[in-house]
C-alpha cells in the first residue's frame, strides 16, 4: 500500500473559497475511490492561496476483485431432455463469456435457473486513477470559475500545475495543456522554484523547507502566536476575532506578523468603526489595552518576511490611515444630521418594489411593536407600565432604519443597527431605545446572540414577521434553492426569541396584525395568508426541535395540535419526550391511540367533545364507571397543570388512565349493537381524548 498525492497549484485564490473547495476535493476522491473499489486509509486536505491538496493514506495497489452471480434462462429451457445444453444456453455461455461447462444451477423461489459466477479481477490502481484524478479536479466547486487561454476547462483560478503522486510514482494524465508530475512549488517571494518531491510522503516536510506552511492547522497555530506575542509587546491583547484569524490564515503561506500605528486623533470615532474599517478592508486585527479600550495600534499577516519589517509596518500605517481618515469624515458628517432628517430621508429607501419604502417599513414595525408591546412583561423595567415600553419600542421601530442612509452604513454595510445605535445615543434617546435599534437585527447568523433587552426583543419580533407577511402577500416565498429576502433566517430568528424569552402571546393573532397593517382585507384572503405563514413558521419550529435531539415523531405529535403559543411547544416536547422514556410508554400510547381509531371509524374525530354529558345510567359494566370516575378527577388536575404550563404533570395525570381505558377495553364491546350504549361509550372515549386537545395528538407517535 502506497500513499496518493494530488496537488493543484494555481493563481491565488480567495480565502472564503479554500475551505469549501478542499471539503469537496477529498469528498469527491472518496467517492470516487469507494466506487472504483480501491481500499484506502486516512484522508487529510492541505492548502494555502496558490494550492489545494488531498493526501490518503494506504491506498491498494489495485482495486478489489467483484464477484456476481449471473441468472439465465431457466434450465428446463437450457438443456433439453437429454441433459445437453440447448441454443439458449449456449447464447447465455456467449454472453458471459465462459465455456458452456462452467454453467452451473440454481434453485430460486421462481425455480430451477442456469447462472454463472463471474468475477471480475482488480484493475491497478495508477490505471484508474489517470481518469479519476482529472475528474475530480474539474468537479471542485467555487462561487465563480474561471476559463484561461484557449481552453475548455475551468477553475477557480488559473491552474499552473498538477501533482500526481502514489508513493514514488507519477500518475501521468493530462489537464487541459499541462501533464501532470513530481515538481510542486516554493514560496513564490522567499523561496521560488520547483521542488521535486521524491515521494508522496515528503509533501509537508518538503514544502515546509521552502517557506511553505501546507498544514492548515499548523498555520493558524502559528499565526495566532505570532500576533499574541506582537499584542503582549504593545501592551495589550487582540480583539478575540476567530473568523478574521481563519480568513488570514487562508491569505497566506507562511504567516509573518507586524504592528503597526495611526493617530490618537481617529479615536474620537467610534471603535465599532475603527475595528471595522481595520477588518473588512484591511484584515488588519485590532488590539485592546488591559481595560478593553481600543489601542492606536493594529497587527498585520504578511506573507513575506522582509529584511526591514519596519519599512512593511510603514506601508501598512499609510494605507490604514487614509482608510480612518474617511471613517472619521464620514462619521463626522453623519453628526451633523439630526436622526430625524435621516427618517425622512427612508422616503426615497425601497424595502421591496411591492412593499414600498423603508418609512413606510419603520411604520408597520411600529405599530406592531406597540401590539406585542401590549402583550408581553418588561424584563428591561419590571416596575414601569406597558405603555412606556409601547412607547420606546414605537420610538425604536421609528429610529430603527434610519442610519440606512448614513454615510458610516454606505461606506460599511455591516454596521447597520451598530451606527443606530450610536446616533441615538449621541442624541439622547433613551439606552433601551439605542439597544433595541441595535438588537433588532438579532440574530444576525445562525446562532447568533438574541437581542438583550425586552425592548429590542418585541422591535426584533416585529420587523422579522413584516418581512416575513409582507413578502408572502406578494407571492415571494422562499423555495427549496432560493430564499433572496433571509425569510427562513427570520423565521427562526422569531421563534428563538419567543422561546426564550417565554412570549406565550398567539402566533397566528401576530400574523393576522402583520397583514391587517399591510392593508390586506377579506377575512377569506386573510385566513389564507394566515395559514401560509403559519406552516412556514411551524415548519421552522419542527426543524429547530429536531436539531435539538428531540423525537420526530414527539415534535410531530405537538405541532399537530397546536404551535400558538411558542414556548408552550418547547415545554409540550419536552413533556412528551420525557414520557416517552417510560418503560410502560408503549402499551400507553397502544391504549389512546385505540381510543383514537375508535372514534376515528364511527365519524368522531379524536379529541373532539360531543354535546351533552356522559349517561351514567346507560353504564352496562363496572369498567364503564371506573373509567368515567377517573376521567372526572383526572380532568380537573389536567385542566389545572395545563393552565399552569406544567404539561408533564398532565401527561402524567394522563398516564394514570391507562389501566382503566384498558380494563373498559377488556370489560365491554364499544360499538355495541344497542345504538344508546354505543353512542354514550363513544362518547365517553371522546371525552378522554379531549384531554389532549392542547397537548399532543398520539396517533402521530411511534409505538
Amino acid at each position: 500500500m502506497n500513499t496518493l498525492l494530488l496537488e493543484i497549484g494555481t493563481e491565488e485564490i480567495p480565502a472564503g473559497y479554500i475551505d469549501p473547495a478542499l471539503r469537496a476535493l477529498s469528498a469527491n476522491l472518496q467517492q470516487k475511490l469507494g466506487d472504483a473499489h480501491i481500499p484506502h486509509g486516512e484522508v487529510t486536505v492541505y492548502g494555502t492561496p496558490r494550492r489545494l491538496a488531498v493526501l490518503v493514506k494506504k491506498v491498494a495497489a489495485k482495486q478489489t476483485s467483484v464477484s456476481s452471480e449471473v441468472i439465465g434462462p431457466p434450465t428446463r429451457v437450457g438443456f433439453d431432455a437429454d441433459g445437453k445444453p440447448t441454443v439458449a444456453a449456449k447464447k447465455f455461455a456467449e454472453k458471459v463469456g465462459v465455456p458452456v461447462n462452467r454453467l452451473a444451477v440454481k434453485e430460486t423461489g421462481k425455480g430451477s435457473y442456469l447462472y454463472v459466477e463471474i468475477t471480475e479481477q482488480g484493475q491497478p490502481t495508477t490505471a484508474l486513477l489517470k481518469k479519476i484524478l482529472p475528474e475530480v479536479i474539474l468537479a471542485t466547486p467555487s462561487p465563480k470559475k474561471m476559463r484561461w487561454a484557449d481552453l475548455d476547462i475551468e477553475f477557480a483560478r488559473p491552474i499552473h500545475y498538477v501533482v500526481a503522486l502514489i508513493g514514488k510514482k507519477v500518475i501521468p494524465f493530462q489537464l487541459g495543456n499541462l501533464r501532470s508530475n513530481r515538481y510542486t512549488q516554493g514560496h513564490y517571494f522567499m523561496k521560488p522554484g520547483r521542488v521535486k518531491l521524491a515521494h508522496a510522503d515528503d509533501y509537508v516536510t518538503s514544502l515546509k523547507a521552502v517557506h511553505v506552511l501546507v498544514d492548515i492547522e499548523q498555520r493558524k497555530k502559528i499565526l495566532r502566536r505570532e500576533i499574541e506575542k506582537i499584542a503582549a509587546k504593545l501592551g495589550g491583547s487582540i480583539l478575540p476575532d476567530e473568523e478574521l484569524v481563519d480568513i488570514n490564515t487562508h491569505l497566506v503561506e507562511y504567516p509573518i506578523a507586524v504592528a503597526g500605528k495611526f493617530d490618537k486623533e481617529f479615536l474620537e470615532v467610534p471603535d465599532e468603526v475603527l475595528i471595522n474599517a481595520m477588518r473588512e478592508h484591511q484584515k488588519y486585527f485590532s488590539v485592546l489595552d488591559k481595560k478593553g479600550k481600543l489601542m492606536p495600534c493594529f497587527i498585520s499577516v504578511n506573507n513575506t518576511r522582509a529584511k526591514k519589517m519596519s519599512l512593511v509596518a510603514t506601508g501598512h500605517e499609510r494605507v490604514i490611515r487614509a482608510r480612518l481618515a474617511d471613517a472619521k469624515f464620514f462619521y463626522r458628517g453623519d453628526l451633523a444630521v439630526s436622526n430625524q432628517e435621516r427618517v425622512e430621508k427612508l422616503h426615497g429607501v425601497l424595502f421591496q418594489a411591492k412593499l414600498g419604502t423603508m418609512y413606510e417599513k419603520s411604520a408597520r414595525v411600529g405599530k406592531i411593536a406597540e401590539t406585542i408591546a401590549g402583550l408581553v412583561k418588561d424584563a428591561d423595567k419590571p416596575d414601569s407600565t406597558k405603555s412606556r415600553l409601547k412607547k420606546r419600542a414605537a420610538r425604536a421601530a421609528r429610529l430603527s432604519k434610519a442610519d440606512l442612509v448614513s454615510q458610516v452604513v454606505g461606506e460599511f454595510p455591516k454596521l447597520q443597527g451598530v451606527m443606530g445605535r450610536i446616533y441615538a445615543g449621541v442624541a439622547g434617546e433613551l439606552p433601551t431605545v439605542a439597544a433595541a435599534i441595535e438588537e433588532h437585527y438579532r440574530p444576525i447568523h445562525s446562532g447568533g446572540a438574541l437581542p438583550s433587552t425586552t425592548t429590542g426583543a418585541v422591535l426584533s419580533i416585529a420587523d422579522k414577521i413584516d418581512s416575513i407577511c409582507g413578502c408572502f402577500s406578494v407571492g415571494l416565498m422562499p423555495t427549496g434553492a432560493s430564499d433572496p429576502y433571509a425569510l427562513r433566517r427570520q423565521g427562526i430568528g422569531i421563534i428563538q426569541i419567543m422561546q426564550s424569552r417565554g412570549f406565550s402571546f398567539s402566533l397566528q393573532e401576530l400574523i393576522r396584525t402583520s397583514l391587517r397593517f399591510y392593508g390586506i382585507t377579506g377575512k377569506g384572503k386573510i385566513k389564507e395568508l394566515t395559514e401560509q405563514v403559519y406552516t412556514f413558521i411551524k415548519n421552522r419550529i419542527f426543524h429547530l426541535l429536531a436539531d435539538e435531539g428531540f423525537s420526530k415523531d414527539v415534535v410531530a405529535a405537538v405541532a399537530e395540535v397546536s404551535i400558538d403559543d411558542v414556548p408552550g411547544v418547547w415545554n409540550r416536547v419536552s413533556a412528551l419526550q420525557a414520557l416517552k422514556a417510560q418503560p410502560d410508554f408503549d402499551p400507553l400510547v397502544s391504549g389512546f391511540k385505540r381510543v383514537g381509531n375508535l372514534l376515528k371509524k364511527s365519524g368522531m374525530q379524536s379529541g373532539s367533545r360531543p354535546a351533552g354529558a356522559v349517561q351514567t345510567d346507560l353504564f352496562e359494566h363496572a369498567s364503564e364507571s371506573k373509567l368515567y370516575s377517573s376521567y372526572k378527577k383526572v380532568a380537573k388536575k389536567v385542566t389545572t397543570a395545563t393552565a399552569a404550563g406544567e404539561f408533564e404533570r398532565a401527561l402524567k395525570e394522563i398516564a394514570t388512565l391507562r389501566g382503566p381505558v384498558d380494563a373498559f377495553f377488556d370489560g365491554v364491546m364499544v360499538m355495541a349493537k344497542k345504538k344508546k350504549v354505543r353512542a354514550n361509550r363513544l362518547k365517553l372515549l371522546a371525552h378522554i381524548a379531549g384531554l389532549f386537545d392542547n397537548l399532543a395528538d398520539f396517533s402521530k407517535l411511534a409505538s
